[in-house]
């Protein structure tokens, strides 16, 4: 008999989010009345299914450790690493984890996440022999620019997704994934990139757009908006 497989989030928390152009590093910005990051832990832990979610934090970030979210039972920290691959393997190092359980991490600067993509997520992927991430079909057109702005063409959006968070892989494969590519000198920009070079193919799961990755300050607003129009969740509390 397989052993049953558990289930944990690790959230990448250790940008300085410099687009932003504010005082403090963007997870830490207040939008409806808690920071993101708040928002954040507690999206993740109000699906009963994850065992803890991990915050990879900065060697220097004191405002993590000072947040009672970050001290709660289904929460851990760990160090962070120049980049968001080092921080997500450092994460991953943290866990008590077996290879054959599943590792979902997401974004810290995704608060809007709605649990019922988390669970489904979960749901499509329990079973599946690789993983798969979260996305959304591209609607609109793109174009290729030259390096001076000019327009060099139009590209096809028929079967381009917009990857989102977040990326569901077992722990050891994606542990492995990770190495490899740090190895070959990858800095990979998400998990499935990681995954992809190794040799798989990840499934995409259709969520919602307003899983947006707050960037720059005029998504503050619209987080804002979707966090106030959301309805909340009873016993999603971080600090349980």
């Amino acid at each position: 008999m397989n052993p049953v497989a558990r289930l944990w989030a690790v959230v990448p928390a250790a940008g300085r989010g410099t687009r932003m152009g504010s005082d403090r590093p963007k997870q830490y910005l207040a939008i409806a009345g808690r920071t993101i990051l708040e928002h954040t832990l507690e999206a993740l832990l109000a699906e009963p299914r994850i065992a803890a979610a991990v915050l990879v934090l900065a060697a220097d970030d004191a405002s993590g450790g000072a947040l009672a979210a970050a001290h709660g039972a289904r929460v851990r920290t760990a160090l962070g690493g120049a980049e968001r691959c080092h921080s997500v393997l450092n994460g991953l190092d943290a866990l008590p984890a077996q290879d054959h359980d599943w590792a979902l991490v997401h974004d810290a600067a995704r608060p809007c996440l709605r649990l019922t993509d988390l669970s489904h997520l979960i749901d499509e992927l329990l079973d599946d022999p690789c993983g798969g991430i979260l996305g959304v079909p591209v609607k609109d057109t793109l174009k290729r620019c030259s390096s001076d702005g000019r327009i060099a063409g139009t590209v096809d959006r028929h079967q381009l997704w917009q990857a989102l968070t977040p990326q569901m892989f077992r722990v050891g494969a994606l542990r492995a994934a990770l190495r490899a590519a740090l190895t070959a000198g990858r800095l990979v920009t998400d998990e499935a990139q990681a995954m992809e070079l190794a040799g798989y193919l990840p499934r995409m799961v259709e969520g919602h757009a307003d899983n947006l990755k707050i960037t720059r300050p005029e998504d503050l607003p619209f987080a804002e908006l979707y966090l106030r129009a959301r309805p909340v969740a009873k016993g999603t509390s971080t600090c349980e």
